[in-house]
């Protein structure tokens, strides 16, 4: 009981001593900035923190079993060289 008390008491004073970042806008980055990042990759987060909102593609990557038809789906995308332009005409530019 000892080790989780002193392993929660330095989780805390960690998460204390970390500062939260900026974003460039200033309604995006916390915790859906960090979300982004954390769940869908470094460019999502980034993408998210300029302003561009998440494709539904990305959200369903988080269900267990279905994100393996999706997974695939977006490496046969990738594949046959879709650009994020080929994906703004076909969504829009608030996703890409």
């Amino acid at each position: 009981m000892k080790k989780v008390l002193a392993g929660a008491l330095v989780a805390l004073l960690m998460l204390g001593s970390v500062g939260p970042a900026l974003a460039v806008n200033d309604n995006r980055g916390g915790l859906m900035g960090f979300i982004a990042g954390c769940c869908f990759g470094i460019r999502s987060g980034a993408a998210y923190n300029d302003g561009k909102e998440i494709h539904w593609r990305e959200w369903i990557t988080l269900i267990p079993y279905v994100n393996i038809v999706f997974a695939i789906w977006n490496g046969v995308d990738g594949a046959n060289g879709t650009t994020s332009q080929d994906y703004v005409k076909k969504y829009g530019a608030a996703f890409y």
